[in-house]
């Protein structure tokens, strides 16, 4: 059973950062890639950023290109999302997601979210 726990959200003014951490509770270098994504009342949910399991290659929401950045290690088991100049309108639950791809099934496994507010 894999089980994703996400931390670091909170409460920012405008123009802060915030750091978000996934920790799997297995080995992350199984998967075949994690991201973050965010969901906000009556959207659906975005993805924010994806990395691939080598951490090679990476991919950004044009909204958060050049502002977030996402990593991970693979020894400690965690992926992070390095948030800068947040805005108001980054304000929105976000979720941690690892796929991992077998016999050409994708299966995707989710945190359960962490709060993220941006007051103006």
């Amino acid at each position: 059973q894999v089980q994703l726990v996400e931390s670091g959200g909170g409460l920012v003014q405008a123009g802060g950062s915030l750091r978000l951490s996934c920790v799997a509770s297995g080995s992350i270098f199984s998967f075949n890639d994690m991201g973050w994504y965010r969901h906000t009342p009556g959207n659906q949910r975005e993805l924010v950023a994806q990395i691939t399991s080598s951490g090679g290659n990476t991919n950004y929401a044009d909204s958060v290109k050049g502002r977030f950045t996402i990593s991970r290690d693979n020894a400690k088991n965690t992926v992070y999302l390095r948030m800068n100049n947040l805005k108001p309108e980054d304000t929105a639950v976000y979720y941690c997601k690892a796929t991992k791809i077998i016999l050409g099934v994708s299966y995707g496994y989710w945190g359960q979210g962490t709060q993220v507010t941006v007051s103006s």
